[in-house]
């Protein structure tokens, strides 16, 4: 299988020597969605980057939660567990690593699913499906980074 996406940047006559160049641009996929990208205020500060638009940090982050979510959907099925809906909010960690080197060193995500009717699986059995859904799952599978999955943080009062 092989996954491709296309990448547009332009100058449009800006400055590029001095480093203040738009780090604007876009993502093309194959179905015709097109996402603006910029690189993270966090990495490159305004106004060289676009807050609005979505950086490879963010993305990755996505695309793993996505992944393991799609598979644990799937597992579920196989088990025979209706899930309502599956919503999550991963965090990554961008730090320097054991080699000094900045890296996503962590992506934490707290899922809260919802099954179908009062025969709800087990936290145990929830676990192991979360566990093979991590084993299964290609995007975790090509990273160092560490993956945890924790419960959702339940809100105080």
């Amino acid at each position: 299988m092989q996954f491709e996406a296309r990448l547009e940047w332009q100058r449009n006559g800006q400055p590029f020597l001095d480093q203040k160049y738009s780090r604007g641009h876009e993502w093309r996929f194959d179905g015709g969605l097109r996402v603006p990208a910029s690189s993270s205020p966090l990495s490159v500060p305004l106004p060289m980057s676009v807050a609005d638009n979505v950086d490879p940090e963010e993305a990755l982050v996505a695309a793993t939660a996505s992944c393991h979510m799609l598979f644990f959907l799937s597992i579920a099925a196989k088990r025979g567990h209706v899930v309502e809906s599956y919503v999550d909010n991963p965090v990554g960690l961008l730090e320097k690593d054991g080699a000094g080197r900045m890296s996503m060193t962590n992506i934490t995500m707290r899922p809260e699913i919802v099954f179908a009717g009062g025969d709800w699986p087990s936290e145990d059995e929830i676990a192991a499906m979360h566990h093979e859904a991590h084993d299964k799952c290609y995007i975790a599978n090509s990273l160092k980074t560490e993956i945890t999955i924790e419960p959702p943080i339940e809100p105080e009062g």
